[in-house]
């Protein structure tokens, strides 16, 4: 990104005129951030494109990355991981295209999607489906890349299989229910309350509620003995013994999160049980590899047995309050929060 009062040009000579959000350095905590907003210049390559952000996903990695929490994290640069938008420029064929996509670079070690603009490689774009809408498209990034993904490592659930979801109503919670019960695998949810599933399903959810109930006798109770073929930890180390109490022979065990760091772990347990653990990071995936994880959802988009995460109206910010949606998303808001340049 180039800021300045007229074009600076590239190799490939391409340049276009954009606003975006800048964090000038690490923020001490969350409250501390204060992104400001610059006109500057864009410039492409050949193999980029240039879309017009109608909508961009706030996450939680884009509010830890400005607090130094991720220590690759650059600055000063323009957060924001997720986008759906037009394209205004770039290769013919997809010119005036909808598009999405995510990444686990843009916005934190390059310029990102919290901006007017967006620089982005061709192949890493996305055709929307045409049952959803941009604000909806927006914040699908994250949470299903990294559902998906987290599925793609430790094999896809079938139907002859139990998946423990422990995180319930998280967005990869619910994104990882989703698929589960779009391949017909038998779905259980974890939560810390009394409270129900709150996202879309394509079958029923077995709820069980921590505070008042020993998660893994309740799961021995709900499988016949067997325990859960596939556990998603969402939630990190306060739930890891629950969820390895909860495996059934050969289980595997998902991780995205850790809260805490250290736990104990009995591998006596772990080779006599023959269970797996695969750890899931999509900061390490390019946006190329985010557009090709996204694709694969594509037809669970088009037939509806995937959704996008309903968007609130109150959950729908202009660049102009940023700072509001950062908080927002770091603090007890279950909503998917977007910004929206033109809002």
């Amino acid at each position: 990104m180039t800021t300045a009062t007229s074009p600076v040009k590239g190799a490939a000579d391409f340049a276009f005129n954009a606003t975006s959000l800048r964090l000038k350095s690490k923020a001490a905590d969350a409250a501390s951030i204060a992104p400001v907003i610059e006109e500057y210049w864009l410039t492409r390559g050949p193999q980029d494109a240039i879309v017009e952000i109608k909508a961009a996903g706030v996450n939680p990695s884009d509010v830890k990355a400005a607090t130094g929490l991720m220590p690759y994290a650059a600055f000063p640069r323009t957060p924001g991981r997720d986008f759906a938008g037009i394209v205004v420029d770039g290769p013919s064929e997809w010119l005036g295209r909808a598009v999405f996509g995510s990444s686990g670079d843009l916005g934190i070690r390059r310029d990102g999607t919290h901006a007017s603009h967006l620089v982005v490689e061709a192949a890493a774009l996305v055709e929307m489906p045409g049952n959803i809408s941009m604000d909806e498209a927006a914040g699908v990034g994250v949470p299903f890349v990294t559902a998906i993904e987290g599925f793609r490592r430790a094999g896809m659930p079938t139907r002859q299989e139990t998946v423990l979801v422990m995180g319930l109503n998280g967005k990869v919670g619910q994104a990882a229910t989703q698929l589960a019960t779009w391949r017909g695998a038998k779905v259980i949810g974890v939560v810390r309350k009394d409270e129900a599933y709150a996202g879309h399903a394509n079958g029923p959810i077995e709820v069980i509620n921590a505070d008042t109930t020993d998660v893994a006798t309740r799961v021995r109770e709900l499988t016949n003995g067997r325990g859960a073929d596939i556990v998603f930890n969402t939630v990190g180390d306060p739930y890891f013994e629950a969820a390895n109490r909860s495996l059934a022979l050969a289980g595997r065990q998902i991780l995205i999160a850790a809260v805490d760091k250290i736990v104990s772990f009995n591998i006596l347990e772990f080779y006599r049980g023959r269970h797996t653990y695969v750890g899931i990071d999509t900061l390490a995936f390019s946006s190329i590899a985010s557009g090709d994880v996204l694709r694969d959802a594509l037809p669970g988009f088009a037939s509806g047995h995937l959704k996008p995460y309903p968007i609130a109206g109150n959950a729908i910010y202009p660049l102009t309050d940023a700072r509001a949606a950062y908080l927002a998303v770091i603090g007890s808001s279950r909503d998917r929060v977007i910004l929206k340049p033109s809002a």
